[in-house]
Parts: C-alpha cells; structure tokens; sequence
C-alpha cells in the first residue's frame, strides 16, 4: 500500500505526521505544481493532499487509487463527482479548528475596535515621545461590551465566536439564511440582521448560495459604524463591492483572513485595502495555531486508520 502526500510543507516541520503502520510506502513532496499530480499519484493507494488540486484528469489516470484525504475541512479542490465515479473515498478534516479560528476573530475585532493598528503605527514613529500628556488619544477607541454582532453561520464555529462574544457582553443574533421567507428558531431575517449589526462574522461555508453573500445591497443595509470580520472563506463577500464600501465610507472597517485567490497577488483587489488601518488582512492562517494543526493531522491519521480497517 503506498501513500503520497502532495504537499507536506503545508506544515510546519515540527507537526508530527506518522501514517499509519499498514502503509509500506511513503512518498512525501514538499508541493505539488497541476500538471506534476498525474506523475506523482498514478501508483498511489492513498493520496493526502491540503490545497493540491486533483482534478478529474488525475484521477481518472490514476491506477489504485482508493482513498483522497484532505488534510483540512474543504474539499473544493478535490473533484468529489469523478471520485465517486470511480469509488474512490474522499475524507476532509471538521472541527480542529473550534479554539484557533474564533480567537483569530476575536484578534481581528479588538485590534479593529481599539485601533490597534493606528496606535502601534503611531508609537512606532514617535508620536508618544511628542505628546503633550501622559497618553495620546488620536484615534477612537471602542468596547466590545454592548454591541451587536449578527453571525452568518450557525454551525460549530459561529457557536463558539458566540461564546466569546458573550463573554464580552455583547448581544449576538445569528442570521438566517438569504432569501428565507420564515426565520428558523434561534435566526433572525437575514436583512434585519444586518441592520441590526455592529459586528458581522461570517462563520459558514463557501457554497453556490453564499457566493457573494454580501455585495452592494448588502452593504448598503449596513450601519457606517459597522465592522465587517471574513473569517472564513474568500468569495462569500464580493470584494470588489468591498472595495466600493470602503471608497464611499459605508462600514466604519473590516478584517479578512481569506481570498478569492489564494497565495493573493499584488494586483488582487484586496490589496488596495491593506494600507488603510481599518482594514486588517492576514495570509489564511486563522486555523493555524500548532495545536490546531497537531490536531488537524492526528484526526486525519485515524481517518485513514479506520478507512483501512474497515471490512472490505
């Protein structure tokens, strides 16, 4: 049985992966270029891959492949339709993420809501030494406590950034779905939401339905003072709309840790945003902390464990 896995420098050296004993071959890339894919698995029993697409071409070319693990929760890279044209199992990874992925949001929301980013910047260049009194207080500076944040997205992660936000005195309302006629129980009219809203995290998956969740008409039931966080997935907000918010001042700021293409060129659209300070940008490493990933790989392991074991 051999396994291949596509791009391990995905991790960090010091995460420890160990596949399983039953495997007697082991191939490891560092990454993995398209048109390298077909060459590398076409022997393979097991292929592990993070972001390494594998197309309908390459899994059509591939000779014992039985199972693709994605070693993190989506499988957009993966062609799931060809997989189970040829039986061939498709595991992902949920859940490893429920502590990194909420205190990243947190982080992005405080240093937004205090201006952070403003105030370090400021110290850095010497403004405090000028100062006239023991401190300078030249950009605004709000609590958390007592405002509200709208979550798009009821499952495990919304649950815990709800959580915190409680903590924090906040009031949380999750948004329903767009277009729904009734709220479900525990939702609130997604329009309403985010009228309501000082905060808006968006907590759910990229789909066909939450492509461009939030564009122009979006944005403009928004409070100016509002603080968008995209945690999540790039293309749920239209960035060009984005862009369009931010020229015309219609939310007060935002902070992403995702794109519509990702590594992000220097011509993406969000790249005109990231010299403004109320808008934070950080390279798609919310679920990274080294106990997210240890734990990202361990479950991913006993996936393949199981999946070997079965009964035929």
């Amino acid at each position: 049985m051999k396994a291949v896995f596509l791009d391990r420098g995905s991790f960090p050296e010091y995460i420890k992966i160990q596949l399983p004993t039953q495997i007697s071959e082991v191939v490891v890339y560092e990454n993995t270029a398209l048109e390298q894919v077909a060459e590398r698995i076409k022997n393979a029993t097991i292929v592990l891959t993070n972001k390494v697409v594998v197309n309908a071409a390459v899994i059509n070319s591939a000779l014992d492949l039985k199972l693709i693990q994605v070693m993190a929760t989506g499988t957009n890279n993966v062609d799931l339709k060809a997989c189970k044209d040829k039986n061939i199992a498709v595991q992902n990874v949920a859940d490893y993420s429920t502590i990194s992925v909420p205190e990243h949001t947190f982080a992005m929301l405080l240093a937004l809501r205090r201006n952070l980013v403003s105030y370090l910047d400021a110290v850095n260049s010497g403004r405090w030494a000028t100062s006239e009194y023991f401190c300078f207080l030249d950009y605004p500076i709000k609590d958390l406590s007592g405002s509200t944040m709208a979550i798009v997205g009821g499952g495990t992660l919304g649950k815990k950034v709800s959580a915190i936000a409680l903590a924090f005195g906040m009031k949380v309302i999750f948004a329903d779905r767009k277009g729904a006629t009734n709220a479900r129980p525990g939702y609130i009219n997604f329009e309403e939401a985010l009228k309501l809203a000082d905060v808006i995290s968006i907590n759910c998956p990229l789909t066909p339905e939450t492509n461009n969740l939030i564009s122009d008409a979006e944005f403009s039931l928004m409070k100016k003072s509002c603080l968008l966080l995209n945690i999540s997935r790039g293309g749920i907000v239209d960035e060009h709309a984005l862009l369009r918010a931010f020229e015309n001042n219609t939310i007060t700021g935002a902070a992403f840790d995702v794109s519509t293409q990702e590594p992000m060129p220097l011509d993406h659209p969000l790249q005109a945003l990231t010299k403004q300070p109320n808008f934070l940008l950080t390279p798609h490493i919310a679920w990274a902390s080294d106990e997210a990933m240890q734990t990202l790989v361990d479950m991913a392991m006993d996936k393949i464990t199981t999946f070997i074991d079965k009964p035929e």
